[in-house]
């Protein structure tokens, strides 16, 4: 799923093997068994105006809902909100600059009340682009509420917690 064409996003021409690439849909689609719905949204606080759209997507696997915020530049306004509707897992941008801040994505989560939040777009070591980083995001989350996850993980329905969660993937 491309969230936006742009060259330091989408290297879709890199993926090998069996896939089928999402891009830049908008509606609902059903692929190899996933129910997916992309939702047209902007990668600025100005529609577009700035850096161009973005699309989030919202999938469906064995049970689980997942929603993927991409490149989001935006507060989401309380209608997409209800079109995204329950979220198991969120995979939210938290480091602000060319996304929403730590402070927008917290709002948002607080809004889309996810099981489980995943953070992504943040300053990481050797990373050229100028971001904020993880800690930035997760400072004021209490400590047991974060888990480092590694690298890889199996996402299964067992998983799914009633008390929000923080997964942080390994580098």
């Amino acid at each position: 799923m491309i969230s936006h064409d742009h060259y330091d996003h989408n290297a879709s021409r890199v993926v090998k093997g069996d896939h089928v690439e999402i891009s830049c849909a908008q509606g609902c689609l059903s692929v190899k068994n996933v129910d997916v719905e992309g939702f047209e949204t902007f990668h600025d606080e100005c529609q577009g105006s700035k850096r161009g759209n973005n699309y989030i997507y919202r999938f469906s696997m064995n049970g689980i809902k997942y929603c993927h915020l991409g490149d989001l530049g935006h507060i989401l306004d309380d209608g997409l909100i209800e079109q995204i509707g329950e979220v198991d897992i969120l995979f939210i941008p938290v480091g602000g600059v060319t996304t929403i801040s730590a402070e927008q994505a917290k709002r948002i989560i607080s809004e889309i009340k996810p099981r489980i939040v995943i953070p992504m777009h943040y300053r990481i070591s050797g990373l050229g682009l100028v971001l904020d980083n993880l800690e930035n995001f997760l400072k004021d989350i209490p400590e047991e509420l974060i888990y480092m996850v590694g690298n890889e993980i199996d996402f299964v329905p067992e998983d799914m917690v009633d008390e929000m969660e923080y997964w942080v993937f390994s580098m």
